[in-house]
């Protein structure tokens, strides 16, 4: 098993049969919440090594937001949502403090449509030996001097306050994806201070509200947080950013990525990234 890498395309796969294991959307016994088998003491916020690993060397991890099963990230209070930011940036520094590891990916899978196999709010961790191709192909671009917060698209904006933009990318691949970044650049979790973290966590939750509120039903959606590498090298252009992936084009109606994108890597949006933005604007947050 293991990684192998297509001799055609040079794309990356891990091979992870183990995971077939793994429960997928159990309705009894949840191994998640208090008294059970990943979380036996009661917690706020917790972490753990996961017990169906993608990877080998004890590079991925669960991050579990809030012992109430029912709970969701966007609708937690202020100071519970600060514990997460926190856990979040103390394993980003432990994982990328270890040295053996180039990159560490924070993410959630919101939404049995995207992937999530336990409902229980959770998001992971994983972490990589060398910097993963879309980074990469990220911090080659800003270092060429291309332009992440897109300030020449001020109708592209959600929400900006506190020192923090959520916007519309001007070419998003998802009909409502955005972008969460902070207006003066830092690179990583670690760096940013008290006051930073807590704006970080209520601009970003927000933007999920807004997301959750675009239609009835809500979607599921998709985040994960891009920061620098962690592989001892120079990276002044690296600046931290979220990326989130709202893949509905309309109520209930899912946006697949289909044949003419996965045969090409060229992709198609129904939705004009102005239209979505001022949707989300509307949207109750």
């Amino acid at each position: 098993m293991g990684l192998r890498i297509d001799p055609l395309t040079g794309v990356q796969v891990q091979v992870t049969a183990s995971r077939q294991a793994r429960p997928n959307r159990p309705t009894t016994d949840c191994a998640f919440c208090v008294g059970g088998v990943e979380a036996p003491d009661l917690y706020d916020v917790r972490w753990f090594k996961n017990r169906f690993p993608s990877f080998p060397d004890e590079r991925c991890e669960v991050v579990l937001y809030a012992p109430d099963h029912d709970a969701r990230l966007p609708h937690l209070p202020a100071d519970h949502i600060r514990k997460v930011v926190d856990l979040w940036t103390e394993r980003t520094a432990a994982l990328g403090g270890r040295g053996d590891l180039a990159y560490v990916l924070v993410f959630e899978n919101n939404g049995e449509a995207v992937g999530a196999t336990i409902p229980h709010p959770h998001g992971q961790i994983y972490s990589y030996p060398d910097v993963p191709a879309l980074p990469a192909t990220e911090l080659e671009r800003l270092a060429d001097g291309h332009q992440l917060l897109e300030d020449d698209h001020p109708e592209l904006t959600v929400v900006e306050r506190d020192g923090w933009r959520v916007w519309v990318p001007s070419a998003p691949i998802y009909p409502y994806g955005m972008r969460v970044a902070p207006l003066d650049q830092r690179p990583d979790l670690p760096s940013l201070s008290d006051a930073e973290r807590d704006a970080f966590g209520s601009v970003f939750t927000e933007a999920l509200r807004r997301l959750e509120h675009v239609f009835d039903p809500p979607m599921p959606y998709t985040f994960w947080i891009h920061q620098r590498p962690f592989d001892g090298g120079d990276w002044p252009q690296a600046w931290l950013h979220v990326e989130i992936a709202g893949p509905h084009r309309a109520p209930g109606v899912m946006r697949y990525v289909a044949g003419a994108e996965l045969g090409t890597g060229a992709y198609l949006n129904p939705v004009p990234p102005e239209d979505a933005a001022a949707n989300l604007r509307a949207a109750a947050p």
